[in-house]
């Protein structure tokens, strides 16, 4: 869906500190956007992130039926552009005029969550309610051992791959590992000339160098939350990004541009493997008809551990709110396997309830399916690896920024590996 948040981007997380502080005086204060009546109504103040227009009747009908199974709650809604939920939420906290239920995603809302913003769920949610949701998906909304969201609906990315490159390189079957992409990747440059994929080392973009850590068994902090990386496991993996860019298997501009520039690249040609989400195979059919074509998916390339990265959506519910039942009954209501299903099926994601993920629109894909139905079905079936790999930690930024910036100097030349690992986890652990 062309309105639908880019889930594999992440937010900038631009945490002024005047703001910081003042959610410790404002969290606990009453939020102004609740309002409850003398009769007892009351009202909740609901904000998403970018689903207007193309979710307008199916949000305005799922609030009309919550409001007719709970008489005395009504619901406001308010969409607001993705681009912009970061600060006015921000605002909204630091003023204490937050909404009652907030759509984000763990990486942003688990650097509030360390601020004590969110509403503590562990004593409110049944078991039997709990149990509905995936659990490593659960777990991506849980901090310090306190579980501070609900999962909503997910994305995993896919390989999708240009089968016309894969068999002018004389590849048959798409890597499934980062081993078997820098052979494929030397295949490629070797028989077309053009490059296997585009992967960014912007450190303010994608996070797909991080999670690589991670998938090839690096973790990227300790218990202490200090730098786990100093290893020779994680010295292998800068080494392994270092190569590819040295025996000029990636773009140049990996250094300078981010996943934009993946998405150009695959829809000119130039490029053999897009990793990306399921539904972004119809917007490469209407940019570029001839690619799609020849598009086929594969599931996500990983390294000796499986693990498949997942983007999840979450709602969360700030401490300041008055209505927190009313708050708690809605998003569960948002939740459950019924809407899920439902608006997976809508928005073409995945829903993040074991049930509504069993059922076989997702599992049994027919005969004639189109390429994304195709795509969907593989993205689904790769959830029983999939977990969101970045440990949600207050300052995930600053780790990414030391790592990124200390590999980019390995791979210019400008330090060694084993330099450049060493002051990336001295950066950290000195923050």
């Amino acid at each position: 869906m062309s309105t639908l948040p880019r889930l594999w981007q992440r937010f900038g997380l631009l945490m002024l500190l005047g703001v910081l502080m003042s959610w410790l005086i404002s969290c606990g204060n009453p939020s102004a956007t609740s309002e409850s009546s003398a009769d007892g109504s009351q009202e909740v103040e609901f904000w998403t992130m970018q689903l207007q227009p193309d979710f307008t009747d199916y949000f305005n009908e799922l609030i009309a039926n919550f409001e007719a199974e709970n008489p005395g709650i009504t619901v406001r809604w308010i969409d607001v552009p993705w681009g912009d939920m970061q600060s006015k939420i921000l605002t909204a906290v630091s003023a204490g005029t937050a909404p009652d239920v907030v759509n984000l995603n763990p990486d942003f809302a688990s650097q509030l969550a360390g601020k004590q913003a969110w509403l503590s769920l562990d004593d409110r949610i049944a078991p039997a309610d709990k149990s509905l949701y995936l659990d490593k998906i659960w777990q991506a909304n849980t901090l310090n051992g306190e579980s501070f969201g609900l999962p909503w609906y997910l994305t995993t990315r896919v390989t999708l791959y240009n089968t016309e490159l894969f068999e002018a390189a004389g590849i048959t079957e798409p890597p499934t590992t980062y081993e078997e992409l820098a052979i494929a990747a030397q295949q490629i440059k070797d028989a077309t000339g053009k490059y296997a994929f585009f992967i960014s080392f912007v450190p303010e973009d994608a996070a797909d160098v991080l999670q690589s850590f991670v998938q090839m068994g690096v973790p990227l902090v300790d218990d202490q939350g200090n730098a786990a990386f100093n290893t020779p496991e994680g010295k292998a993996v800068f080494q392994y990004w270092t190569d590819l860019y040295q025996q000029e298997l990636l773009p140049r501009e990996v250094l300078t541009q981010g996943h934009r520039r993946a998405v150009e690249l695959y829809q000119a040609g130039e490029t053999a493997i897009l990793a990306s989400g399921a539904e972004f195979l119809s917007t490469i059919e209407n940019n570029a008809p001839d690619i799609a074509a020849a598009t086929a998916s594969a599931p996500q390339i990983s390294g000796e551990t499986a693990k498949k990265n997942v983007a999840v959506m979450n709602l969360v519910i700030p401490r300041s709110t008055d209505a927190p039942e009313a708050a708690l009954k809605f998003a569960l209501y948002v939740t459950n396997d019924a809407n899920q299903l439902t608006f997976a099926k809508a928005a073409n994601v995945l829903p993040s309830t074991t049930q509504a993920l069993a059922d076989s629109y997702f599992t049994e894909p027919p005969t004639d399916a189109e390429p994304v139905t195709l795509a969907r079905a593989v993205s689904a079936g790769q959830m029983a690896d999939a977990e969101v790999l970045i440990p949600a930690m207050e300052d995930v930024k600053t780790l990414q920024k030391a790592i990124y910036t200390n590999l980019q100097a390995a791979m210019l030349g400008q330090k060694t590996v084993d330099e450049a690992v060493t002051d990336a986890a001295a950066e950290w652990d000195a923050r």
